[in-house]
């Protein structure tokens, strides 16, 4: 009898020794995150009281709306991006061009050709486009704020063209002025130069820089030069290049500058181009304003497409 009731109360002590091991399996917070399972098992006091959803925090997938602009950044820079290499090519194949002339006329000083803006304009447009392409496309903050940045610089630039222009109109026009004479001495040097003074005078139907007299200034056209070029005028000053006929004159301004002002004027146009400039430029001040307000918000848009998906990628981060 003594014998049986030891063992019927033998289970009843192992249970009684069992129940605070399973009231700690209880206690055990549950985590489904395998660094949690290779660090260990947290204390019950600290993990108990948490919610069970915060034990392994999900990072939030991005929007539709955010991939949608970080795609459209992408395919935004990429346009530019291209945009500037067509410009760097412009650039580069003028000046080879000009670099294999025959004759060793290799055209004005590469600090002072036009051309190289074309070339440091492509590069720069390339450089910011390439860095917001990579920066949309592989989530790079570092890309990302160097593309505002220069954005900025390049806004900050314009505003303070703008202010110069405002604020020193008589200054640059007196520049502008000295520029177009240095066109016209060094016309027969840089072809890029010669064109645009032909165009210039052919659009414009205009000749020299006040009057057609001021191509005596330079040295192929005065009367004192030896050439068969003295006393005349370029081909694009003559109201008729063509003669009448469909072949352009080359020589129609020949002999012009030794003629008086009335037989002169039969010939070719006697006004300058410097007031005919200033009156055109007027004229296309609303489409100059409406080309730089375009240009603002090209770069506005870039920047709030640079902005969301930079604030996308640190409040990933933030999660990490």
């Amino acid at each position: 009898m003594a014998l049986s009731r030891a063992r019927l109360s033998q289970p009843h002590g192992e249970s009684t020794r069992l129940l605070p091991q399973v009231s700690r399996l209880v206690e055990l917070p549950y985590s489904s995150c395998s660094d949690d399972d290779a660090d260990g098992v947290s204390l019950p006091g600290d993990t108990a009281e948490q919610d069970p959803g915060l034990w392994c925090p999900v990072p939030p997938k991005p929007s539709t709306f955010s991939r949608c602009v970080r795609y459209l950044a992408f395919l935004w820079n990429l346009l530019f991006l291209l945009l500037g290499l067509l410009l760097l090519a412009v650039g580069v194949w003028g000046l080879l061009a000009k670099a294999t002339l025959p004759g060793g006329e290799h055209g004005a000083p590469l600090g002072s050709d036009p051309m190289l803006l074309f070339v440091l304009g492509g590069l720069g447009a390339s450089a910011v486009s390439l860095a917001g392409c990579l920066g949309a496309l592989r989530a790079s903050p570092c890309l990302l704020r160097f593309f505002l940045g220069a954005l900025l610089a390049f806004a900050g630039l314009e505003v303070l063209g703008g202010l110069l222009v405002l604020l020193a109109r008589r200054r640059l026009r007196d520049g502008l002025r000295d520029l177009l004479l240095l066109c016209l001495l060094r016309y027969q040097e840089d072809p890029d130069l010669q064109f645009l003074v032909d165009e210039v005078q052919r659009s414009l139907q205009c000749c020299g820089l006040r009057s057609y007299r001021d191509w005596e200034s330079n040295p192929y056209f005065n009367c004192s030069a030896p050439g068969v070029q003295a006393c005349g005028v370029p081909a694009s000053c003559c109201q008729d290049p063509l003669d009448s006929g469909s072949v352009p004159n080359a020589q129609c301004g020949f002999g012009v500058l030794a003629l008086g002002a009335a037989a002169a004027g039969a010939v070719v146009h006697v006004g300058g181009c410097g007031a005919a400039l200033g009156t055109w430029l007027r004229g296309q001040a609303g489409a100059i304003a409406t080309g730089a307000a375009a240009l603002v918000l090209v770069e506005a848009v870039g920047a709030l497409m640079a902005l969301r998906v930079l604030g996308d990628v640190a409040a990933f981060r933030a999660w990490g």
